[in-house]
C-alpha cells in the first residue's frame, strides 16, 4: 500500500491531523513543509502575543527559519514501494465501493530506487508532471513526460514510472463507473469504446489544444481534492468534461486487436512470474519459466524484455533478494540461512548480488532497516 509513514515530535503531531482525510499513497514533502509553516506560524503568533518585545516583528522570520531548520531534522523521511499481487495488480483500494475516486501528490524520488514500479490495474489512471522529468513504461513503450506534459493509462495496463531527479507528479486513478453504472447506455456508448480500444496510453501535451484543455481540468480536479473538502460532485463534473474530450479526440476506430495481444502477452508474463514467485526457494532454468507459460525460451526472453525490460533469470534474481531482504529485516537468520531458504547457491553469491542490488551489504541493510 502506497502510504507516508512520518515520525515527528509532539510539536509536529497536528501535520499528521492536517493530512488525515487526504486520500494518498504517499504525501509530498513540498507539501509537508508548507503544513510546517502553518503549525510554525500559529506558534510564533502564540509567542509574540505573549511577548511585548518591540523588535519581535523583526525576529519573526529568523524564528521561523531557526524552528523549521530544527522541526525538519526531526521528520524521518522514509522511501516507499508499490505493494502488488503475484499479478502485479495493484493491491491499494482506490477510494471505496462508494466513491471510487482517489488522489495522490506523488514524488517518484522519494519510492525505492526512484521508481514506482512495475504495476496495474482496472481503474484509469491520469497523470501529470508538475515538477521534473518523468519516464513512464507502458506496455512496451518507453516514453519521457516533460514538466507540463501529462498521460493517461488505460485500464488493466501494465506500467512503471522512473525519474532521475526529483519528478512531482500529481494523479488520480478512478474506476470508470464512477462516470456511468456499467450497465448503462452511457457506459457502454461512450465508456467501453475507450477503455477497450487499442488506446494503451494517451499524452497530454500543454502545445495541443484539446490535451492542453485536458491538463486545465486535470489541474481544476487536483485543486479541488487540496482545498475543498466535499468536493465530489464538483470533481465527477470535470472528470466527464474530461472524458467527452477523450471520446471526441481519441482513435476509437481501429478496434482493440493491439491491445488484446498485449493483455495476452501480458497473461504470460504474470503466469511465468507466478511460477518464479511458487518456486523461487528451488533451482530455476529458463526452461522452466518458459515451460509454465507454455512458451519456448526465446519467447520467454521476449515476453519479459518487452513486458518489463529484464530476463526472466534477472527477475528471479530480484525477486529472490527482494525476499532476502525481507527476512533480513523480519527476523534474526544468520545471513548465510536467508541465502539458501531464498534459493541461492551459496552465500558468497548471495552478498555480491545483494550489493549490487542495494549498493549495500546484507548485514548494513538488517542494521539500517531495523
Amino acid at each position: 500500500m502506497r502510504v507516508y509513514r512520518i515520525k515527528c515530535a509532539k510539536s509536529l503531531h497536528r501535520i499528521a491531523y492536517l493530512w488525515y482525510n487526504i486520500p494518498k499513497r504517499k504525501l509530498q514533502k513540498t507539501t509537508i513543509r508548507r503544513a510546517l509553516f502553518i503549525c510554525i506560524n500559529e506558534r510564533l503568533d502564540n509567542d509574540l502575543n505573549r511577548n511585548s518585545d518591540k523588535n519581535r516583528s523583526e525576529n519573526r522570520s529568523e524564528n521561523r527559519n531557526k524552528i523549521i531548520m530544527k522541526m525538519e531534522i526531526e521528520i524521518n523521511m522514509d522511501t516507499f514501494k508499490i505493494n502488488t499481487d503475484e499479478t502485479l495488480r495493484e493491491t491499494v483500494q482506490h477510494g471505496d465501493s462508494s466513491y471510487p475516486f482517489a488522489y495522490y501528490p506523488e514524488n517518484i524520488w522519494q519510492f525505492d530506487f526512484h521508481r514506482i514500479d512495475w504495476h496495474w490495474h482496472h481503474e484509469l489512471e491520469f497523470l501529470v508532471v508538475a515538477e521534473g522529468t518523468a519516464l513512464c513504461l507502458a506496455g512496451t513503450d518507453r516514453i519521457e513526460l516533460h514538466e507540463g506534459c501529462g498521460i493517461l493509462i488505460n485500464s488493466g495496463i501494465l506500467h512503471r514510472f522512473e525519474a532521475e531527479t526529483s519528478t512531482f507528479v500529481p494523479n488520480i486513478v478512478f474506476s470508470p463507473a464512477l462516470l456511468a453504472p456499467e450497465t448503462s447506455l452511457v457506459y457502454e456508448k461512450y465508456i467501453t469504446p475507450v477503455i477497450n480500444s487499442s488506446v494503451t496510453y494517451q499524452i497530454f501535451d500543454p502545445h495541443t489544444p484539446w490535451q492542453n484543455h485536458v491538463l486545465q481540468i486535470l489541474s481544476q480536479v487536483f485543486s479541488l481534492q487540496e482545498t475543498e473538502p466535499h468536493n465530489e460532485l464538483r470533481t465527477i463534473q470535470l472528470l466527464l468534461q474530461l472524458w467527452e474530450l477523450l471520446y471526441e479526440h481519441l482513435d476509437l476506430t481501429s478496434g482493440a486487436p493491439d491491445l488484446h495481444r498485449l493483455d495476452h502477452s501480458q497473461a504470460r508474463l504474470q503466469t511465468m512470474m507466478q511460477y518464479i514467485h511458487d518456486h523461487y526457494t528451488a533451482e530455476i532454468t529458463l526452461e522452466m519459466i518458459a515451460a509454465s507459460a507454455s512458451i519456448s525460451k526465446s519467447g520467454a526472453l521476449h515476453i519479459f524484455q518487452s513486458g518489463i525490460h529484464i530476463s526472466p533469470v534477472a527477475y528471479l534474481i530480484q525477486y529472490r533478494l527482494a525476499q532476502a531482504a525481507e527476512l533480513l529485516c523480519k527476523t534474526q537468520k544468520p545471513v548465510a540461512s536467508i541465502a539458501e531458504e531464498t534459493g541461492f547457491a551459496s552465500s558468497g553469491y548471495f552478498c555480491r548480488k545483494f550489493r549490487q542490488h542495494y549498493h549495500m551489504s546484507p548485514n548494513a541493510y538488517r542494521r539500517k532497516k531495523t
